[in-house]
Parts: structure tokens; sequence; C-alpha cells
């Protein structure tokens, strides 16, 4: 697993929050859900996403949006538009004019939602409703915007999940859950691979003979005994030049950057059903239980068992 595997492999849907909203100008949806990650594509018309910082972004059938982060935003026909609808935690829905419920009265259907049947745009929705530590690292590394056109990627998987998202059935809800996954990995991959200046720095250090390489061992074998001097000798350069070039490229050196990618792992796994934290230890690098608490309690401000016990109240 290399950082990039990792990171997308932290997004796994649990019964994802998914709409069909369809809408005509004039329109205008304030989002204020707070969901690390929501995912905006045009079926047909076309939306403007209007960030709280930043340009306005226009998007039309092909167009992708993920807006990540929990930040407000705004969803509309044109970036003027004053919003009449207002999306709450919890998917709550309320009319801005005089806040009754709105959930009820724009129910068009099976995960379809609008004033009109025959609105002019058709806009489907996604949010992942929590993000698991893996996950949070791959939203650090994003922006709290991003698109991707209709001409830097090519996927069927938007058209898939608007045809699947008005069917019900046995499995359908863990259907579009991993259509979903699917998506957003897709999209991210696309992202990240046209990033040059504007990648982190671990994306672009991927691309050093030395750092890369090193990187790449540290990924896929979180759970070695790894010192700098080990890891120099795998790439084939002196123990300074390492700790130099990967300091200088990834911002850290190379046990900084080990411990933070053991720890993001063992948050994910620590919530895994089954794994004990013996087992967890083992499969990220540390000798025992013991070891892992209190590393995860000095970096993180809490014990693994208290993160579990936070993740499931959340889920």
């Amino acid at each position: 697993m290399d950082m990039l595997d990792g990171l997308l492999d932290g997004p796994r849907a649990r019964s994802a929050f998914l709409l069909r909203s369809i809408m005509s100008p004039p329109w205008s949806i304030r989002i204020e859900d707070e969901s690390p990650l929501t995912v905006v594509a045009p079926i047909s018309g076309w939306a403007w996403i209007v960030p709280p910082d930043g340009d306005a972004v226009r998007l039309v059938p092909g167009d992708i949006a993920v807006a990540t982060g929990g930040g407000h935003y705004t969803v509309a026909d044109h970036p003027d538009t004053e919003p009449s609808v207002i999306v709450y935690p919890g998917q709550r829905c309320t009319s801005a004019a005089d806040g009754r419920s709105l959930v009820d009265e724009w129910n068009l259907g099976i995960r379809t939602w609008g004033e009109h049947a025959d609105g002019a745009t058709v806009l489907l929705t996604a949010s992942y409703e929590r993000a698991g530590e893996v996950s949070r690292a791959l939203l650090a590394a994003l922006p709290p915007l991003l698109a991707v056109r209709r001409e830097e990627w090519d996927s069927p998987l938007v058209a898939l999940i608007a045809h699947e998202s008005n069917r019900d059935g046995p499995g359908q809800r863990a259907m579009l859950d991993r259509l979903l996954d699917a998506l957003v990995i897709a999209v991210l991959r696309t992202w990240f691979g046209r990033q040059r200046d504007k990648a982190p720095a671990w994306y672009r250090a991927q691309g050093d003979p030395v750092v890369g390489k090193a990187l790449r061992l540290l990924q896929h074998a979180p759970e070695h005994p790894w010192t700098v001097a080990a890891l120099a000798k795998e790439v084939g350069v002196s123990r300074a030049v390492l700790a130099r070039r990967f300091s200088d490229l990834v911002g850290e050196p190379p046990m900084a950057y080990l411990t933070g990618w053991r720890l993001a792992l063992a948050a994910d796994l620590v919530c895994q059903p089954g794994l004990t934290l013996e087992a967890v230890a083992r499969q990220v690098g540390y000798a025992t239980a013991f070891a892992l608490s209190a590393a995860f309690k000095r970096e993180r401000g809490i014990s693994p068992q208290q993160h579990r016990a936070l993740a499931a109240a959340a889920s």
C-alpha cells in the first residue's frame, strides 16, 4: 500500500446520504450539514458551487466537484441567487424564508427531491456522514473544494449511481455505498494525478528516486522495525543523505513520517470489529498494545480505546 492507496482506502460509505435534486431557476441551496466529504455532479442543466472563500465553480454534466472539511457553501443556478433552502446536519432541510421543513413537502420519490419533477437541473449529491482517521489524512491533503472537468476524466459511475439512486430493493443501500466509494476514488485519483505544485509534499516526493523508494518501503511495510540507517541501506544512499533529502521533500524526518503513518493506520484499524489492540499493534509496527497506546495518546491526546468509543458513537 502506498500513501495514495492508503488515503483512498479511507472512503468506505456506510448508509451514505444520496439524493437527486430537481430544480428550476432561480434556485439556491445553502449547505450547512457539516459532512466531511460531499460529491456534487449535475446530471442535466448546470450548477454553481459558491465556497465561503475563493471563486465560485460552474458545473455542467460530466463535471464533478468534491467539497471537504464540513465547511458551509452554496449550490445554486447562479452565484448571486439568494439561498431559499438551508440544509443542516442530519440532512434536515428547511425554507430559508420561514424555517418550515421541506423534507416531506419537496419529496418527489425514492431519493429524489425538489420543487417540481420537471425542473431544468438534476443534481446528484452524495455525502459521507463521518470519516475514519485515514480519511481525515485524506481530507487534510485536499482543498475545501475541488472540481474535475468532463474532459479530464471518463467514467460511467455518475450515470450508474444516478440510475440506481431511484431504485430500491434488497442490498440497494450497500450497492450505492460501494458505487459512491468507487466514484470518490476515481475522482480523487484523477485530481491527484494532474496536480503539480498544488500537490502535497509527500505526493510530489513519490517521484524522487531516493525519497520515493523510501516512502514506498515505509508505506508497504509499516510493521517493519525501520531505522534511518536500515532505510538508507535499502535505497542505496548514506543515512545523512536520506535524512536531509527526505526532510527537504516531505517536510519531516523519515521516522516522524513513519510514526504518523503508523498511527493513522492504527486509528482506522482499531475501529474495525474483531481486531484486538494487540493485533493492531503488530500490524502497524508496535511490539505491544501498551507501546501503541502510549504513542497514540502522546500524539493524539486520547487512547485508542477512547478513539474507538468516539468513532462508534459517531456512527
